[in-house]
């Protein structure tokens, strides 16, 4: 499975784990809620910026959505 595809996965898990759907995590890490879609299905690579933002919500390293 390549990176794209495991981040977007490990997001989906910890999304589902809080209960949250694609809006409100969106909109608790501060993106659209499209991005978050495309994140999920592996269709975006993001920058490290934006995984800094999408760790943030969870309380967990950048790099814990990596592995």
């Amino acid at each position: 499975m390549d990176i794209q595809h495991r981040l977007g996965r490990n997001i989906k898990r910890l999304r589902l784990e809080k209960g949250w759907s694609q809006e409100a995590f969106a909109f608790e890490a501060g993106i659209h809620r499209t991005y978050v879609s495309d994140i999920e299905r592996g269709a975006r690579n993001p920058t490290i910026t934006i995984v800094e933002k999408l760790a943030k919500p969870f309380g967990i390293k950048p790099g814990m959505l990596l592995d």
